[in-house]
C-alpha cells in the first residue's frame, strides 16, 4: 500500500478509500447500515458513504463526527464527557460540533491527517467500528 498522507501531511484519496472499505466491513460485521465520511486534516470531506438502509440524518451526523475528531485530533466520545464542564460547555452551540461517539481522528506517524465519522449504530458501535477500521487500515497498532 503507498503512503497514508501526501507531502501535505492529509490523508490521501487512495488511503482514505482504502479506510472506507474497512470501516464498511467494520459495521456490516456489527450488523448495522452505517454512513462513513472522512476528512483531510482540515476537516474537508475526503471520502463518503451511505448505506441503502442508513438512515438519512446519519450522513451530517458522520461528517460532522469526522469534521470534530480532525478539529482537535481527539475522539468524539471524549467531547460528551467535556460538554459537562462549564468552560466548554457553550461549545455544545457550535453547529458541526458532534460529541457522540464514532468519530476517531487519524494519525500517521504522529502527525494528524484526517478524522473519520460513523454513524449508523449505537455510538459504542460506531466508535468500535471506527478504531477496527483504523486498526486494519494501518493507522492504529
Amino acid at each position: 500500500m503507498t503512503s497514508p498522507i501526501v507531502a501535505t501531511a492529509t490523508i490521501s484519496l487512495e488511503a482514505a478509500q482504502a479506510l472506507l472499505a474497512e470501516a464498511r466491513r467494520a459495521c456490516a460485521a456489527r450488523g448495522f447500515a452505517a454512513t462513513i465520511a472522512i476528512t483531510d486534516a482540515g476537516g474537508h470531506l475526503r471520502a463518503f458513504e451511505r448505506a441503502d438502509a442508513a438512515p438519512f440524518l446519519t450522513a451530517d451526523v458522520a461528517i460532522n463526527k469526522a469534521w470534530t475528531a480532525a478539529s482537535f485530533g481527539m475522539s468524539t466520545h471524549q467531547w460528551n464527557q467535556y460538554m459537562a464542564e462549564p468552560a466548554v460547555a457553550p461549545l455544545a452551540h457550535h453547529p458541526r460540533l458532534m460529541p457522540v461517539g464514532g468519530g476517531v481522528p487519524l494519525f500517521h506517524e504522529g502527525r494528524l491527517v484526517g478524522g473519520i465519522g460513523i454513524s449508523g449504530g449505537t455510538s459504542a458501535q460506531d466508535h468500535e467500528a471506527a478504531e477496527e477500521a483504523l486498526r486494519n487500515a494501518g493507522f492504529l497498532s
